[in-house]
């Protein structure tokens, strides 16, 4: 039993050493790049968000279907945001009969009204002045108290002051308004418009509408929801050929530049077709998943775009591709 318990042994022992001498020999191997790039082909995406909190009154379109630039994609409750319009509308206007009025200054009318106002003042001030020393003498007599001169002094100040104030009032009126004041009214005017423009690019706003022709890839929200500010309402698949979104191995990073063709296939067609390299990262990244193979393993890859032909617009997204590199 014990022979046979040490032969078990050293057998055990054998096949250690054999499995650590291929490790080793595996290890020191020096595997070449993989001369494909791996990917899958891909369309622009585009998203739409929720530019307010406000109810989905209508959908016109599905999702799958076809849309060309400008169609209507969702439709936002625009009632509240067309008060706010309404509201910004009429601001403007008072701000713009304000300016107007400064802008031409008084009605003859006003300014010969003004004046008539000063003179009358003039009239009652004389008056005044009159009776002031009259209570003076009269008082000097002892033949009134100080409470009547008092009282005589206070009217003849209050009718000087209203003298003053009527004619600074039709002096204004006859100058015309300061060239400060205007300013400062044309500046309104500027601020109402620019809050009325405002208000209505919002309105815009509320109106999703596709950018560029495309398909409609999906709508995360029915009529009747609310979604919140810059929820995604729309994502959208631009209408154009797909892309080979592919990761190039580091050794063939410096021969590859934008614009240059490259051969690329996909599963499913037996022919290459040519595409054009569009986009390539600066930065590296490590190998992704789908990547991985006994030569690329932890290298460094960069993301690259290669766009196809008009001709492959109808190839599917999502579909495995391989860029053939030089």
């Amino acid at each position: 039993m014990r022979n046979e318990m040490r032969t078990v042994k050293r057998d055990y022992l054998k096949r250690g050493v054999l499995a650590a001498l291929c490790l080793l020999l595996l290890g020191g191997c020096d595997f070449a790049p993989s001369s494909q790039a791996l990917g899958t082909l891909e369309r622009d995406r585009l998203t739409y968000p929720a530019m307010a909190a406000e109810t989905v009154i209508a959908m016109p379109v599905q999702e799958g279907q076809a849309v060309t630039r400008g169609t209507l994609l969702v439709q936002l409750d625009p009632a509240h945001q067309k008060t706010l319009v309404e509201q910004a509308s009429a601001s403007l206007q008072a701000v713009q009969a304000n300016l107007q009025k400064l802008e031409q200054g008084a009605r003859s009318e006003d300014i010969a009204a003004a004046e008539a106002h000063w003179r009358g003042t003039q009239a009652l001030e004389k008056e005044s002045i009159l009776q002031y020393q009259r209570m003076v003498q009269l008082f000097a007599r002892k033949a009134v108290g100080q409470a009547e001169l008092d009282q005589a002094l206070a009217s003849r100040n209050n009718s000087q002051a209203q003298v003053n104030a009527a004619y600074q009032q039709w002096l204004a009126l006859k100058n015309g308004s300061r060239p400060e004041d205007i300013a400062q009214a044309r500046a309104n005017v500027a601020a109402a418009q620019a809050k009325l423009a405002e208000s209505q690019i919002a309105l815009q706003q509320l109106s999703v509408v596709a950018t560029r022709d495309g398909i409609v890839e999906s709508l995360p929200f029915h009529l009747g929801d609310r979604p919140v500010t810059g929820n995604t309402l729309v994502v959208m698949l631009a209408d154009q050929a797909p892309y080979a979104r592919v990761y190039i191995p580091d050794p063939f990073r410096t021969q590859i530049h934008v614009g240059m063709t490259l051969p690329v296939r996909v599963d499913g067609i037996n022919e290459p077709m040519t595409g054009t390299v569009r986009k390539i990262a600066h930065d590296p990244a490590f190998t992704p998943y789908y990547a991985l193979n006994r030569e690329d393993r932890a290298r460094l890859v960069y993301l690259a775009e290669v766009q196809l032909s008009p001709e492959h617009s109808d190839l599917p997204s999502g579909i495995p591709a391989q860029v053939i590199l030089p």
